[in-house]
């Protein structure tokens, strides 16, 4: 147990500290400071009201109407302070939770973007479901629920240092076996607030686990109803709405089971805290009555006793009040910190495999001796050597499953799995068309030159890159905001990707099977227009097609080793007349 907790509060610190040691530590740190005490002005504005009350039901107790007029008139200028103090104490709360958030959400994105972790996060069996859910719901949520334990704990300690030495004064003594006890009610507070620790810690432990379970079964279900609305084409060609719906349900029913079970032990707790609250209530007027009954206090002091009583008993339960919030907590810091742990952990095997991939002073492209393999260890590829001299097109084709995606992959830097050395030309740009593009949800202008920011190039290049790619309907819509991937068929996706690298220029464009949705008389014109709008570009195609071996001066084929699962490259003569 105490392991745990150490280890729990070393995750806590390294998720926390970088935020007050960035530059935004100074105003923030300020903000806090106010906030804080803001909180403890609450906490002395408690004090005033513990005070009040003798002086309040004095008035009462002696019907001294007079008396009892000022105090209401002094009720209500401390009521009104305390409305103004509780406002901005949360208004400033949240303002500082905002700019927390938004500096831990870039730094997140950042560390998932760096070294393609995105994407190699799913091929890495790491504990990392639902990356969108842990940035875009957990870092809130985490925000919030820290300032506000840590600022309700910090109440705690500090109404306890208040009201203990106030409840120790009012209490009196008492004989107990002979022996006279000072300050008796401070310490059966403290008893009963250690029974209650204890008790609430053995009942409401599963509620960590649980809440774990429950953020990542609801990401999951949001996350399927996302996949339905991004593939409805294709559900509703294959007719497939009864196999979503059954996917669903099972979603569904992880949320609801797991529900349930946190139901199930809140209830538990809920039974536990209920009457451990309400016995509170009463509990101070038993303990102080003997006092009261024998003339030793008036009214006015065993309503102020009970009222220290509640708030040093209050202070000292805070662990049985706010367990519920620290087991919701907890799960998510440990989701936070496991997804941390991920990306950082892939960021150092990007490191470790840097080497891979280098940049050179030479005009080509060089594979030398590299190894392939799958995620499970079998190999896949094996001493693959290439040597593209700068310009050149080359054709790699293979039958399906031998290897030519998962090349373009080792090509472009994604895939692990792999080892060995590949050369390219420094300083060059790079452009990879896969089979599917991709188009993000923004204004058509947008989709086209991505990656590039569409201020890069104009709308007459754009239209004429549309025009020439088979897209002319599509010239005058720029400034249109769609989900084109969703709109457009997969040829004109894959037309708009050849636009793409039109507008880029690149030196050397990469295509897996980038026209695989056309006619062969579209995608030979398309290989046209690259080979002349892009004379000097070098060429890379990753292709079933044969055909296509007429726009390439170099043809490589994928075949499989004799007696073995391994293939390997191999030279294929181009036919002098293509």
């Amino acid at each position: 147990m105490l392991a745990t907790t150490k280890n729990f509060l070393r995750d806590l610190w390294a998720l926390t500290a970088p935020y007050w040691r960035s530059k935004e530590r100074w105003k923030s740190g300020a903000l806090l400071a106010v906030i804080v005490g803001l909180n403890l002005g609450l906490v002395g504005l408690n004090v005033i009201f513990n005070e009040w009350n003798n002086l309040f039901y004095n008035t009462l107790q002696d019907k001294n109407f007079g008396e009892f007029s000022h105090q209401l008139f002094r009720f209500c200028w401390l009521a009104a302070a305390f409305i103004v103090v509780a406002v901005y104490q949360t208004y400033l709360r949240q303002m500082l939770t905002i700019r927390w958030r938004r500096w831990l959400t870039d730094r997140y994105i950042g560390g998932w973007l760096a070294h393609r972790a995105y994407y190699r996060l799913q091929l890495a069996n790491k504990h990392t479901d639902n990356p969108d859910q842990r940035i875009a719901d957990d870092i809130g949520n985490f925000i919030s629920q820290t300032l506000s334990l840590c600022l309700d704990f910090m109440s705690s300690v500090v109404t306890l240092a208040s009201f203990a030495l106030i409840l120790w004064n009012l209490s009196g003594a008492v004989s107990l076996l002979g022996v006279e006890v000072p300050g008796y009610m401070l310490w059966v507070a403290l008893i009963y607030a250690i029974i209650g620790t204890w008790l609430v810690a053995k009942i409401g432990r599963p509620l960590v686990r649980l809440n774990f379970q429950q953020q990542q079964f609801e990401a999951n279900f949001r996350f399927s109803l996302v996949r339905l609305r991004e593939n409805a084409e294709g559900v509703a060609l294959y007719a497939g709405e009864a196999q979503e719906a059954r996917g669903l349900d099972a979603r569904f029913a992880d949320v609801i089971g797991n529900w349930w079970g946190i139901m199930r032990q809140q209830k538990k707790l809920n039974w536990f805290s209920s009457g451990y609250a309400q016995i509170a209530i009463v509990f101070p007027f038993i303990v102080g009555a003997p006092r009261y009954f024998s003339g030793a206090i008036q009214l006015g002091g065993l309503m102020q006793t009970a009222s220290a009583f509640g708030q040093v008993q209050g202070a000292l339960s805070w662990f049985v009040s706010a367990f519920a919030s620290l087991a919701e907590w907890k799960a998510t810091v440990d989701r936070l910190t496991s997804f941390e742990a991920a990306l950082a952990e892939l960021g150092k095997a990007s490191e470790q495999g840097a080497a891979q991939r280098r940049f050179t002073s030479e005009p080509r492209i060089a594979v030398d001796n590299v190894d392939i393999w799958l995620p499970d260890g079998s190999r896949l590829l094996e001493k693959l050597r290439l040597q593209l001299p700068e310009g050149s097109r080359t054709l790699i084709t293979g039958a399906s499953g031998s290897g030519k995606s998962t090349l373009f992959r080792v090509l472009a830097g994604l895939w692990p799995y792999c080892d060995g050395v590949i050369c390219f030309p420094a300083e060059e740009r790079l452009l990879f068309l896969p089979q599917k593009p991709y188009l993000p949800i923004a204004m058509l202008r947008v989709a086209v030159a991505y990656p590039d920011p569409p201020e890069a190039h104009s709308d007459a290049e754009i239209q004429d890159a549309l025009t020439a790619c088979g897209l002319a309907s599509f010239a005058d819509r720029l400034d249109e905001d769609q989900p084109w991937g969703q709109l457009m068929s997969g040829g004109e996706q894959q037309r708009l990707a050849i636009a793409r690298a039109l507008l880029v220029k690149p030196r050397w464009l990469f295509l897996d099977e980038a026209t695989s949705s056309l006619d062969e008389a579209t995608e030979a014109g398309l290989y046209q227009l690259i080979v002349e709008r892009l004379p000097q570009t070098g060429l890379i195609s990753i292709a079933h097609h044969p055909a296509l071996a007429a726009f390439h001066n170099n043809r490589f084929a994928i075949a499989q080793s004799e007696g073995t699962a391994v293939a390997h490259l191999a030279s294929v003569a181009v036919a002098p007349d293509s």
